[in-house]
């Protein structure tokens, strides 16, 4: 075995219906009971459904952490459609998803406006799980600059104070999101060098995801380079949830479950 830690997550969007979600979610929650990295610890899976399924996917999905897809810019109060931060950790939810591309792109959010809401999250005690990346293909250093300004706009403010507490930065290229392959894996391990030797000593409990059309072999492809992944539409079926969690158990050094009879 080795001392490695492997992050999973996904994020449902607004694909499932509400019944669908939690079907998934309980077959997912069966597949990680059955590997041997999940019992150690040393592999964890985190997943973001829509609001509506919140409640229960904490259910569900127990032990294993629920993460809402976004958190309000503000404490409660007179704000029509937005969700607390208080009010997710009350109902269980432990990660918040903020500044994803979609939201970026197609909600106009701002630097100031995602680091709001990592600053709501964290005062409310839920782990942040920052979506960052470059808007277009251009060298590795750009791409590594970019990253590493969307960070420190987003997270320096509200760790200022504070830069033990642990922060997931999901680095997704904008470019290859639902693109048919994932970007080059010598770029990506390239890229994420660059941006965790500059960000280390900053923010002392980061964990660096890759997501953008990740899949199985992606993790072994990208080696310790990142801490794991942020995985889309590709687990929609449970059992590509499955290849990829005993990929990171092989890596790991835990053995791979039998194939149940």
């Amino acid at each position: 075995m080795t001392d490695r830690r492997i992050v999973l997550g996904t994020s449902l969007k607004m694909y499932f219906g509400h019944q669908q979600t939690l079907r998934w979610a309980s077959a997912v929650a069966d597949i990680l009971a059955a590997s041997p990295a999940v019992e150690t610890g040393q592999l964890e899976f985190f997943l973001a459904p829509a609001f509506p399924a919140l409640p229960e996917t904490v259910r569900i999905f127990a032990p294993h952490p629920v993460a809402a897809q976004d958190v309000a810019a503000a404490e409660p109060g007179a704000f029509t459609g937005e969700v607390s931060a208080a009010e997710l950790a009350e109902i269980g939810v432990r990660l918040v998803e903020i500044g994803h591309a979609e939201r970026r792109r197609l909600f106009g959010e701002t630097d100031a406006q995602i680091a709001t809401k990592c600053a709501m999250a964290l005062a409310h005690g839920l782990t942040p799980v920052l979506c960052v990346g470059e808007p277009e293909l251009g060298t590795v250093a750009e791409a590594a600059r970019v990253v590493v300004d969307q960070v420190d706009a987003a997270l320096a403010a509200p760790l200022r104070d504070t830069p033990d507490r642990r922060v997931i930065v999901a680095y997704e290229p904008q470019w290859a999101i639902g693109a048919a392959e994932p970007a080059p894996a010598d770029r990506i391990r390239a890229i994420c060098d660059l941006v965790r030797d500059e960000l280390r000593e900053r923010y002392s409990d980061l964990v660096l995801l890759y997501g953008g059309s990740a899949g199985p072999g992606t993790l072994t492809g990208l080696g310790d380079a990142v801490d794991g992944l942020f995985l889309g539409r590709f687990v929609h079926d449970p059992r590509n949830v499955a290849r990829v969690v005993d990929e990171a158990g092989r890596l790991l050094g835990c053995p791979t479950p039998a194939p149940a009879s």
